[in-house]
């Protein structure tokens, strides 16, 4: 039997841009061991399986070539755009059954796919030399942000690491194996270095995401992160006179992968009270799997 999987751009700018995942569609009839296989083949970080669901509109597992996992961000906006560039969903809010729970998902008269993220938690700030350590770098390109490298989570916890220019953020190298020692002395994820210096006029911060602890040196397009970012922002008054509902990010250009992210967020006497992050996929090909 032969199944199709879709090829998709996660948040890419271009088909050359962004996360790549893969998508099946109709895939009530497989087995996990078979999901497992097809994501095996793809071998993309995450393969998306839509089936149907009597709990919600449609049920959706993710599987990466070793094991399924709870929810993936690119791998969701990949599945959603798919079903509306098929025309098997219109605009509007739908519910997914994931393997843990029920979230909803809204699709944008646009395209743009927004999916809910949780509250931020701000922790611990890290004290400056141990960044410098890691990337070997001054500390006046921290410094002169007057930002404070801080953990922050909507629902992984990451280190984020203002800089004063795109020129030092494009520079930066990580010794990686320091930066998994922070990492997991810190119980954090990865570093989301970021500056507010962009390459697009409507963008707001222009970043690089290192997670080498679970073998990302780095990524292209992270939407957690994102989210995230958006929140630290917020409290470090950096939005001030910016519409928070429509706030977009850069990643994933000093890799050749140029990526955006849509980020809103929802306020209320300066208290966040919602976070969204948004994205649109790229259908770039298909490929046919025989199981």
């Amino acid at each position: 039997m032969k199944i199709k999987v879709y090829l998709l751009s996660a948040f890419g700018v271009s088909k050359d841009g962004g996360n790549l995942a893969g998508v099946v569609l109709n895939a009530d009839f497989l087995t996990d061991n078979q999901k497992k296989s097809i994501s095996r083949t793809v071998n993309y970080s995450e393969t998306a399986f839509v089936s149907s669901s009597n709990k919600a509109d449609y049920k959706v597992a993710f599987f990466t070539p070793k094991d399924e996992v709870n929810l993936c961000g690119h791998a969701t906006i990949a599945a959603y755009s798919l079903l509306h560039q098929k025309h098997l969903l219109k605009s509007g809010v739908y519910k997914q059954e994931l393997k843990s729970e029920i979230l909803p998902i809204e699709i944008a008269d646009d395209g743009l796919i927004l999916m809910d993220q949780a509250l931020p938690i701000f922790s611990e700030e890290i004290l400056i030399k141990k960044i410098t350590n890691i990337f070997n770098i001054p500390e006046s390109i921290i410094l002169k942000t007057k930002l404070k490298s801080q953990i922050v989570s909507t629902g992984l916890r990451d280190i984020f690491l203002p800089i004063i220019n795109r020129e030092a953020l494009f520079n930066l190298k990580p010794d990686l194996n320091k930066m998994r020692a922070l990492n997991k002395e810190t119980h954090t994820v990865g570093f989301h270095a970021f500056t507010l210096n962009t390459i697009n006029i409507n963008s707001l911060a222009h970043c690089r995401n290192f997670a080498p602890l679970y073998g990302i040196n780095e990524e292209a397009a992270t939407g957690s992160s994102s989210g995230a970012l958006a929140c630290y922002l917020f409290r470090n008054k950096t939005l001030k006179n910016i519409n928070v509902n429509k706030l977009m990010f850069e990643q994933g250009y000093s890799m050749g992968k140029p990526s955006k992210i849509h980020v809103l967020l929802e306020e209320k006497n300066e208290a966040i009270k919602r976070v969204r992050i948004g994205g649109k996929a790229i259908l770039f090909g298909e490929k046919e799997i025989e199981i």
